[in-house]
């Protein structure tokens, strides 16, 4: 009951900010053309012009978006690359959150020998420049899906690991967790059952702030033939756009709608982050 409350609390509060209300909007209309569009506008990625005059065609009542260098529709193409953006971005979150959770409590709980060497190893990939790593990762593993999302989930965890390990350090000196241990609580039950949900509100806005990274970084990867050639996402379409000389010939329909696609989608779950981590975060709210 009070943690229905709270979440109806904390989404009363997003929608009473003005910049949380439009990135809760845009998000939903992102969300909902993403799962509904593909259905309703199918696209085949293998399919190609029947002719070589529907190559490069700019908008009409036939294709609302133009075409491509392949003679396919633009506007059914933006509507397939949205769900795998989408996808790529939720599950690369997906393995960054986990991963980034446990090192961060474990660091945080155990202050000897292995909390140090766990914050050396974030120390380490936080120091390292992520996107040339990601690129040489992506480069030397190969074009898919799955290895796009465990690149990117595997390279983006230690921001979540310093925020969890500070709250947990924190939570640490409460009085009630030296009274679970003198209980004889174990180790495991203390971190998962005692801490781990009074860090999940911090979890939950740097979750959001994540997506919006990790989308951005498939975009890039894409962008850069690095992406699953098959499965086309925003990325892969600037990446072919550009690749078939969309800008010299003038074809702006290829070119424009992946863009703001992609610029739409972070600045919405960024818009949302930062209303999460304004009203979970104490320090940040406005007095």
């Amino acid at each position: 009951m009070k943690t229905r409350l709270k979440t109806n609390e904390t989404w009363n509060q997003m929608w009473n900010d003005g910049l949380g209300r439009a990135g809760i909007i845009l998000l939903a209309i992102i969300i909902i053309v993403a799962l509904i569009g593909p259905i309703i506008f199918p696209f085949d990625s293998t399919e190609t012009g029947t002719s070589a005059a529907e190559i490069m065609n700019a908008p009409s009542a036939e294709h609302w978006l133009g075409t491509d260098e392949m003679g396919r529709d633009v506007f059914r193409e933006l509507l397939s690359g949205a769900r795998i953006s989408l996808f790529v971005g939720l599950l690369a979150t997906a393995i960054s959150i986990v991963v980034g959770a446990i090192f961060g409590l474990t660091a945080g709980y155990y202050k000897g020998i292995v909390g140090t060497v766990l914050m050396r190893i974030t120390d380490f990939f936080l120091a390292l420049p992520v996107l040339p790593f990601i690129i040489v990762l992506a480069a030397i593993c190969g074009q898919s899906l799955a290895i796009t999302i465990a690149v990117i989930g595997l390279t983006s965890w230690p921001s979540t690991a310093r925020i969890v390990r500070s709250q947990v350090l924190t939570i640490c000196e409460r009085q009630y967790i030296e009274r679970i241990k003198a209980l004889g609580a174990t180790d495991f039950r203390i971190l998962f059952v005692h801490i781990l949900p009074n860090t999940l509100p911090l979890i939950y806005a740097n979750t959001v702030l994540v997506i919006a990274g990790s989308i951005l970084s498939e975009a890039t990867l894409a962008f850069l033939g690095l992406g699953d050639p098959v499965n086309v996402s925003w990325g892969t379409m600037l990446h072919y756009a550009f690749e078939s000389g969309a800008a010299s010939r003038g074809a702006y329909w290829y070119l424009i709608p992946p863009g703001v696609g992609i610029l739409a989608v972070v600045l919405a779950f960024t818009l949302v982050g930062h209303t999460l981590d304004k009203i979970m975060n104490p320090r940040l709210r406005e007095f």
